[in-house]
């Protein structure tokens, strides 16, 4: 990809305002949009070295500051989110990027939104500073080339790639790119360093299989970050590094030597996924579910129960359904679509059973939650509520 030229740095005064943190639980510590802390307690610092479950959201934008703070904005944050690069950009007088980091534990996930240019982790950045991590990453738009340990790669979208922070790499996205990636340190892995290193740049599949499970988990990390309570911290760091671990235990071909509360954790994810692909289907039970995962129905249940749930699996196959039923009767596209045919998507066969459900769900039957709903979105009250009608709709 030829030499990469470190940019001078900038030597003015570096603006305060550039970024916005959110800190759960926020009765310790909060970074409000201006980027002023209010302490409550304990210094945030104090809280992650101390072991407690914390959720660490980060939002960083270069048009937050003027255009010739941007690009060195930029090499400053991501050197602290992913590892110290030298960078270059032909874009680099007015740098459009943002970066989104949800901090879980010793893991981060990130994405970022970036125009195009070059990065380089030399053996001297290294020796400088160097977090000892794997960072997987698999871009949604656009491509990235990367070149590490004598093997050069190009990744296109949702083809995921790996690289090791201890050794250098070369790497260029284009044209411009959004991209997904985790963090996760080197002693966190249940694998040997040699294996895993023999990994790096190789295109791993992030569209099926175990390593479709690990991307579609990132990206709901990524989405749903602002549901999380402090103890789903703990819960969302080991799913991710066990989810991480089998990913590449499957391409090493070694998932027998993955510890036996990862592997029955990421067959508990899969079935999940299963379920959720399968919810059209009316003959979706526990029974059908474990013959189609070689499992009893009972081994079935103590994987589900792993996962944290508060119902049971039938239970919550029941909730899965009417809630995407509920999903597209508040739909307008959909408003033409007959109640039962919505129904039937979601795999229920009888229109009574269908219809007594809903209402126990949401306080009002389909056809008047559906009324209600669609009422409230042409009025202009923004989304359909999923509470019920006023009593005297029903």
């Amino acid at each position: 990809m030829g030499l990469i030229l470190r940019m001078p740095p900038h030597a003015g005064p570096r603006p305060q305002v550039w970024s916005r943190q959110y800190f759960r639980p926020g009765s310790d510590t909060q970074v409000n949009s201006s980027g002023r802390k209010r302490e409550g307690g304990r210094r945030q610092e104090d809280a992650l070295v101390r072991g407690r479950s914390v959720v660490l959201e980060s939002v960083w934008r270069t048009v937050d500051v003027p255009p010739m703070d941007r690009f060195d904005l930029w090499r400053e944050k991501t050197a602290s989110t992913v590892c110290p690069m030298d960078m270059t950009s032909p874009h680099a007088e007015d740098f459009r990027a943002e970066m989104r980091q949800v901090r879980l534990g010793e893991v981060g996930v990130w994405r970022a939104d970036c125009q195009q240019m070059d990065f380089h982790r030399t053996a001297r950045l290294i020796r400088r500073s160097d977090p000892e991590s794997y960072q997987l990453a698999f871009p949604l738009t656009g491509a990235v080339g990367i070149s590490q340990a004598g093997r050069q790669e190009v990744h296109g979208s949702h083809q995921m790639y790996l690289v090791t922070t201890s050794q250098p790499f070369v790497g260029r996205n284009f044209p411009a790119m959004r991209v997904v990636g985790l963090e996760v340190p080197r002693h966190r892995l249940p694998l040997p360093d040699q294996s895993v290193d023999g990994l790096v740049t190789r295109p791993l599949p992030g569209h099926r299989g175990v390593g479709g499970l690990l991307a579609g988990t990132l990206t709901r990390v990524l989405r749903d970050s602002g549901t999380y309570r402090a103890a789903d911290a703990s819960r969302l760091e080991a799913v991710v590094v066990d989810l991480f671990s089998a990913t590449l235990a499957h391409h090493l071909d070694t998932e027998d030597a993955l510890p036996a509360h990862t592997r029955s954790r990421t067959l508990a994810l899969r079935i999940q996924s299963f379920v959720r692909r399968h919810l059209h289907d009316p003959d979706l039970t526990p029974r059908t579910i474990a013959a189609a995962h070689h499992i009893s129905t009972g081994h079935l249940h103590r994987l589900f129960h792993t996962l944290g749930h508060d119902a049971t699996l039938a239970a919550w196959i029941r909730r899965e359904r009417l809630e995407r039923a509920r999903r597209d009767l508040a739909d307008p596209a959909q408003r033409a679509t007959p109640v039962q045919h919505i129904a039937g998507r979601w795999g229920f066969t009888d229109a009574a059973v269908f219809s007594r459900s809903f209402r126990a769900a949401f306080g009002a039957p389909p056809r008047d939650y559906r009324h209600h709903a669609l009422t409230d979105t042409a009025a202009g009250t923004g989304e359909p509520s999923s509470s019920a009608p006023p009593p005297n709709s029903a």
